[in-house]
């Protein structure tokens, strides 16, 4: 089964100001295409989205445009913005003419939780429907229902939800995680993203860990709203690339070749437009 990462951050440090890689060490250092590539390649990957990695705001546009050219195999670039800003309707403008731009991203799962709820955001997020790009939605668990009020608020625009909602896997902590979710999946205009949980378990995660996050996002959210993304480096912390293609490929063993064929590759195509 061939797979389109939906999530793959490349960090490169000889170009780009990364101002928050020095409190993470274990990722402040080079990841580049070549060498993702000479992993993913082996394990089915056959193309990915780059992920913006929270650049500094004046490398951001240069960024974007690096990455969308940066390697045959990465299809796209998922382009950093600030919706909170009056400047982002010229900036979104001169982004999304920008060749192989496929979505944006605002972070939100470290910034205050007032930041989507201004009008202004709202208006801008409004903003992406007509570019038809999505936008990615990386909140923690407790900030779900912020995210479910955005995207009430902005129906014509698709979201993507990062990482299962950034679940504590290590903790266990499945409520009130899946009622949030139920609420947001109830919102047609979102999908979900199964990537990053392991990122959030303990070192020494099983798969009995996973299973019940991953298969309340697929019950809550239908196998026609679901992508997969590897949010390497990240997912470096607690495992390694192989074996996250691994434990996801033996969660949904007992899928349907067609059900899989729409997590690993064909609802990305479509949602991103590839």
């Amino acid at each position: 089964m061939r797979i389109v990462d939906t999530h793959l951050h490349l960090v490169y440090k000889d170009r780009f100001a990364y101002p928050w890689l020095s409190s993470a060490p274990p990722l402040d250092q080079q990841w580049t295409a070549e060498d993702y590539f000479a992993q993913a390649r082996t394990l089915g990957i056959e193309a990915a989205l780059h992920m913006e990695v929270d650049v500094a705001e004046t490398d951001m546009e240069a960024e974007t445009r690096f990455m969308a050219t940066v390697h045959p195999r990465v299809v796209g670039a998922i382009a950093p913005g600030r919706p909170e800003t009056a400047e982002f309707p010229a900036y979104l403008e001169r982004i999304a003419a920008i060749s192989g731009v496929k979505g944006i991203r605002r972070i939100l799962h470290t910034s205050p939780d007032e930041l989507s709820t201004s009008g202004l955001f709202v208006d801008n997020i409004k903003r992406l429907a007509a570019a038809r790009l999505p936008f990615d939605l990386c909140v923690l668990a407790r900030q779900l229902p912020i995210g479910t009020a955005l995207v009430s608020r902005c129906p014509e625009t698709q979201f993507v939800l990062d990482h299962c909602g950034v679940p504590d896997v290590a903790g266990q902590a499945l409520d009130p995680w899946r009622a949030d979710i139920a609420a947001l999946a109830a919102r047609p205009n979102v999908a979900a993203k199964i990537s990053g949980i392991v990122a959030y378990a303990k070192p020494d995660w099983t798969l009995d860990d996973l299973r019940p996050f991953v298969d309340h996002i697929i019950a809550c959210f239908g196998w026609d709203r679901i992508v997969w993304g590897s949010d390497h480096p990240v997912c470096t912390l607690t495992a390694n690339l192989a074996r996250w293609v691994e434990a996801t490929r033996t969660l949904v063993a007992g899928a349907s070749a067609d059900e899989q064929a729409k997590l690993f590759h064909r609802n990305a195509e479509r949602i991103y437009k590839l």
